[in-house]
């Protein structure tokens, strides 16, 4: 990698992380250095209760979206505090997040502070770093449900789009005051009518975002090595606005949508829900050496397929944003053969990323020795490997 592509690419990481009754963690300090960190223990020892701290350094309820609850530390007080100092090219800044006790019941719970100043949002923080994941929850993610997958979209697109989870946010918004009023029986024209143009103006608009990203991704996708060991996946959008974006001005788009909207009250009705909508879309990804389905490949093709979008991604987003993303790989070596696991690793230097890696034995990543941090998680304890 050239001295100029590394400036495209410059690391934001983070040199010191403090948990206060998270999960397991009745209280932590850890200082990190950038680059590869190598999180190694027993299955439960907490390695990945590290990988949720740091992603919700993001908006949203982070990789395991549990409710706030659920994230408090068993016998604590109800709350939890994380605290990050983050090093980049903008210089050093300092986030924390958590909730009061009692505070967890709803997304609204959440506080965010930056520089010890409260935010006026979770996407204040994208302004600081950006994090992408990839956890064993997800390998299943091309066979199963198209709702996976379009959340697994809806964050890829985040990490270069700031303003999509407050669009996505709105038109949920929307679209729940529209389901109300169809269960009520509700026939106000006047209610739906401007429910329905807010659900227009923001479907389309994330629409468009999810298939600019898409045609972004897919392009860096081409620069991957055709024989490489993360193979080329051929991606695309299947869903009418997605569709219709990609060939007609946006205005006229949110007019047929916020028409076809008005059109369907009464199937609508009957169905209880809102039928047509970006939340009916879906990704669909081909393995393309083989030009086959992702879903009918094997568990191990799908993951080296999945790999390989992900740190494309990771590329894409170091060029939009000039800031390549902290990558959370939950026990990403053990079903990678050695090649493989070789290649992730080199590919991870050349990003010029953090990336935590997690697995049961750090053996795996021995090839790493002198590159990254090694550190093992012991049952609420961190501490360097030994």
């Amino acid at each position: 990698m050239t001295e100029d592509s590394k400036q495209l690419r410059q690391q934001s990481y983070i040199s010191k992380l403090t948990l206060t009754n998270f999960r397991n963690y009745a209280g932590l300090l850890l200082e990190l250095q950038p680059g590869a960190v190598v999180l190694s223990g027993d299955n439960g020892a907490g390695k990945t209760n590290l990988l949720e701290a740091i992603s919700l350094l993001t908006p949203g309820r982070g990789l395991r979206r549990a409710p706030y609850a659920d994230v408090a530390r068993e016998g604590g007080d109800g709350g939890f505090a994380l605290h990050a100092r983050i090093e980049g090219p903008e210089g050093q800044v300092e986030i924390g997040t958590g909730i009061s006790g009692g505070d967890g019941a709803g997304e609204g719970g959440r506080r965010v502070r930056i520089n010890g100043a409260p935010a006026k949002s979770a996407e204040d923080m994208l302004e600081w770093l950006r994090v992408v994941w990839l956890t064993p929850a997800m390998d299943g993610l091309f066979p199963g449900p198209a709702a996976d997958r379009r959340r697994f979209l809806d964050r890829l697109v985040l990490a270069i789009d700031p303003g999509h989870g407050q669009r996505a946010l709105d038109y949920e918004k929307a679209m729940r005051g529209r389901n109300r009023l169809l269960t009520e029986g509700s026939r106000d024209s006047g209610w739906f009518d401007a429910i329905e143009t807010q659900m227009a103006e923001t479907g389309v608009a994330i629409a468009a975002a999810r298939a600019e990203l898409v045609r972004l991704l897919a392009a860096m996708i081409d620069r991957l090595p055709g024989s490489g060991p993360f193979p080329q996946a051929d991606i695309s959008l299947s869903g009418e606005l997605e569709s219709e974006i990609a060939v007609t001005p946006a205005v006229d788009v949110e007019e047929r949508f916020r028409a076809a909207l008005a059109d369907g009250r009464e199937r609508d009705r009957a169905a209880g829900r809102t039928l047509d909508g970006p939340h009916r879309s879906d990704l669909v990804v081909r393995h393309r050496p083989k030009s086959m389905p992702a879903e009918l490949c094997s568990t191990g093709e799908q993951k080296a397929l999945l790999v390989g979008i992900v740190l494309s991604h990771a590329r894409l987003t170091g060029e939009m944003s000039g800031l390549t993303p902290i990558l959370l790989l939950d026990e990403i070596a053990a079903h990678l053969d050695s090649g493989r696991r070789a290649a992730l690793f080199s590919i991870l230097e050349e990003l010029n990323c953090q990336a935590f890696m997690t697995g049961t034995d750090a053996a795996l990543f021995s090839s790493l020795a002198g590159r990254a941090q090694f550190l093992t998680v012991d049952h609420g304890s961190v501490g360097p490997t030994g």
